[in-house]
This record gives structure tokens, sequence and C-alpha cells, in this order.
């Protein structure tokens, strides 16, 4: 049965768990010890993560732009050690900034910046998490990284005690904790992301995710229907159907020449691969060889 189970359950995930301990209960679900994850959510957030199931898994690092969208909340005027509201307060403030000063700084974030991973991240450096440095008292040089803040839609919630709601559509790579800090410091005020739901990444929506209480509530059949095609997760990519000798070619490993197939994608263009029955088989990509450009697979998800 195993072999056989493939796809991705969008799961609404509650506070309080990791995103691990989510991988954990999908295994138990669906009886599978093959299962990943897209895109950690912190303990303190809640929201939707697509969960890869089965041969899904294989496609993890393998995922492109994934753009995501978030609500949060934050409080001016505080400062942590982990950027959010769980961590050890280093600064208070006694004055806040105005809403409009607010509105204003959250205007100056969006578009193509740098930004420093926390230290309380996910992130390995020498093969060892920054959190686990973080707990023993280690702090090191982070180098900024670029993201893209598409649109910030603030809200005031309480003026009097620097309390706003955000709504950010990012690139992928993006922490909305650290983007919370930065427009504190911006403010001079500092400030600390106290809630945080993602509502949308890549293709996928929360409106379409299920809790694990309401996964744990189905049959086994049930939560088997949920399950999303793996070539869900690279609509990005042009769809490219193979058949007969090249489609032979292609599952032996070969690159497939765009010339001989009268093709012309660009070069490091991604491809989802689909035989002549319409099956997801792999995605690929093109590569520049010495007789032209050919398109070549990257990770298999059928043979």
């Amino acid at each position: 049965m195993e072999n056989e189970i493939s796809g991705v359950i969008l799961v609404n995930k509650h506070a309080g768990v990791t995103s691990h301990d989510i991988v954990f209960k999908i295994r138990r679900l669906f009886q599978t010890k093959k299962v990943g994850h897209t895109g950690t959510l912190d303990p303190l957030a809640t929201g939707i993560l697509p969960v890869l199931v089965g041969r899904s898994a294989k496609a993890a690092e393998y995922l492109l732009s994934e753009n995501k969208k978030y609500m949060a909340e934050l409080r001016l005027g505080i400062t942590t050690d982990t950027e959010d509201i769980t961590g050890n307060i280093l600064t208070k403030a006694d004055t806040y900034p105005t809403k409009n000063d607010f509105f204003e700084a959250c205007k100056k974030m969006v578009g193509d910046i740098k930004q420093v991973p926390p230290m309380y991240s996910a992130l390995k450096v020498n093969g060892k998490k920054l959190v686990d440095l973080a707990r023993e008292g280690i702090t090191i040089e982070r180098q900024a990284r670029d993201i893209k803040i598409f649109e910030i839609v603030p809200k005031e919630i309480d003026e009097n005690q620097g309390i706003y709601q955000i709504s950010v559509s990012c690139s992928k790579g993006t922490y909305i904790r650290t983007l919370c800090s930065d427009i504190g410091k911006l403010l001079g005020c500092g400030a600390v992301m106290t809630r945080l739901e993602r509502i949308n990444t890549g293709s996928f929506d929360i409106k379409d995710s299920y809790t694990i209480s309401e996964l744990e509530k189905m049959t086994y059949e049930k939560r088997l229907s949920l399950l999303i095609p793996t070539d869900k997760l690279f609509v990005e990519a042009e769809k490219l159907k193979l058949s007969g000798f090249y489609l032979r070619l292609f599952k032996n490993g070969c690159e497939i020449y765009q010339e001989k197939i009268k093709t012309a994608y660009p070069v490091d263009a991604f491809l989802r691969i689909y035989d002549e029955e319409n099956d997801f088989l792999a995605l690929a990509q093109v590569k520049e060889f010495e007789k032209g450009t050919a398109i070549k697979s990257v990770k298999f998800f059928k043979l």
C-alpha cells in the first residue's frame, strides 16, 4: 500500500506544536513513513502546512518559488531574543509611535529587501541549527538574504497599546517575526510578533486544509481521497507530454534534445513531464549541451 500512496494533504496546523509533530501524526494517519512538509511553521504559528505523503515526499527539495501570504499580529514597544512574544524580553518602551507612523513604516518594507535570518530558526550553519546554537547562548553572524515583500496591509487593533495586525504577501524564505522586528527597529521602539497564521502558500489556500482533529475522525479511505496530486506542487512549470521513442529515452535517463521534439523552452526552465495516459512522471529541467539544449529529468515520481 505504501508504494501506491502519493499526494499532498493540506493541514491546518494548530498552535503549540511543531511542523515535525504534524509530520509524525500524518505518518500514523496515512500508515507510511514517507512523509515530509514544505515551509516550516513555528509552534506559535497556525495555518496551512502542505504535507507530502508517500512518493510526493521526494518533491520537497525541488519546490520552486512558493510565494506565501500571512496574517500576523504584532506589538510595538517590546523586543525579545526570539523576535516573538514567546521569547525573553530584552527591551520595553514607554511610548508608542502613532498609527500613521506605523502605517508609513509598513509601506517602507514593501519591495525587494534584505533580511537577516533570526538566531531562533531551523537554518543550519556547519551542520548545526541556529536555534540549537541560540539555546546554548551562542550568537553568530548571519548573512542578509534577498527577499521580496509584495504587499503589507496594516490594520489598527489598539493604537494606545501599540497592537496592530498586518496581512503580508511575500516570497519564499521570509521570516514574518523578523519583518515585525524590523518594522519596530524602523520606528525606533522595537516590536514583537504575537500571533501568526499562514493563509496561502503557492497554489494552496487555507480554505482547502484540514485540522489534525478533523483528519483523525475520517476513515482511512476518506483521507486518501483528499490527497492532492503531486504535480500540483509544480504548477509554475510548463507541462510537456512525451510518448513512444522519446518517452522511453526519458525514462531511461537520457536527455531529450529540443530540436528533435520541436520545442524551444529556455535554458534552466523546469517542466512537468507526462506520459501518453497523461500521468505525471517527473520534474525535468532544460540544460545546455554541446549539441544544443535538451530536457533532462530532475526527479522521477513514477516509472
